[in-house]
């Protein structure tokens, strides 16, 4: 059996991580580099690293800061944000990570999936996929650009063209869960993970150790990810992890 992944996410804007509450009301968590260095010690299984206003004001990833983190750590690192070509895929591998993590450009061009997993290997490429829940629709809609723009893809069906064009992995965030401490949005996370047979990493709304219990559980979730309860303090990995392993599930 798989052990369960728990990653911390560092969310960064003009060079320093920040965390808000779904999506907006950005304060300021700290120096990227200096996190990264926190969270391996940590014990965490791999991390995290969006820039979240590449795609918003159309520019790329800061290759440095990818290059300054990277140099920091001993697990594997996923990045994304700004990620529109392959050559922006090779410029943020060779920069140091492991995976590239592609949202809204791949909503905008698919096919950039299927472009990345025959060059690099599917084990690369992460489809993020920010969800919001549409009462018109009755199920979870596909938001863009930084969870500022719907699109007419329905959630469900995305992550399932995803997986067919050749994505190693789900990262789903909920975004009427982000920010909130209220608990991932176990709902969402199941039906995608019963949808796709690649993992899920669910996002959006831990706010404590029994919410990862429960993501992974109920969830059906491979890997979780945190990023205010991790960066203020509020828990550690290890605290996460001991509290898995007492409530049996298979963790590192």
């Amino acid at each position: 059996m798989l052990t369960k992944r728990i990653i911390p996410c560092l969310d960064v804007k003009e060079g320093r991580v920040v965390k808000g509450i779904q999506f907006v009301e950005l304060r300021d968590a700290g120096d990227p580099v200096e996190l990264a260095r926190a969270y391996d010690q940590q014990g965490a299984d791999e991390l995290v690293f969006l820039d979240i206003s590449a795609s918003h004001e159309g520019r790329k990833t800061m290759v440095d800061v990818v290059q300054g983190v990277a140099a920091e750590l001993a697990i594997p690192f996923t990045v994304g944000g700004g990620i529109n070509a392959l050559e922006d895929m090779k410029r943020i591998l060779r920069a140091g990570a492991d995976k590239v993590s592609l949202n809204t450009a791949a909503v905008l061009r698919p096919e950039l999936i299927r472009e990345g997993a025959e060059y690099f290997g599917t084990q690369c490429i992460v489809v993020a996929i920010d969800a919001k829940w549409d009462e018109e629709a009755g199920t979870w809609r596909v938001y863009t650009h930084g969870g500022r723009k719907p699109t007419e893809r329905l959630v469900l069906d995305w992550v399932k063209e995803a997986e067919s064009l050749g994505a190693g992995e789900i990262l789903l965030t909920s975004m009427d869960r982000d920010g909130e401490k209220s608990g991932f949005n176990v709902e969402l996370t199941k039906a995608v993970s019963e949808a796709v047979n690649i993992p899920v990493i669910a996002s959006g709304g831990a706010g404590g150790s029994e919410d990862f219990t429960e993501i992974f559980t109920d969830g059906k979730a491979d890997a979780a990810l945190a990023a205010s309860i991790f960066h203020y303090e509020e828990t550690s990995v290890k605290e996460v992890k001991a509290h898995l392993r007492n409530e049996g599930v298979n963790v590192r």
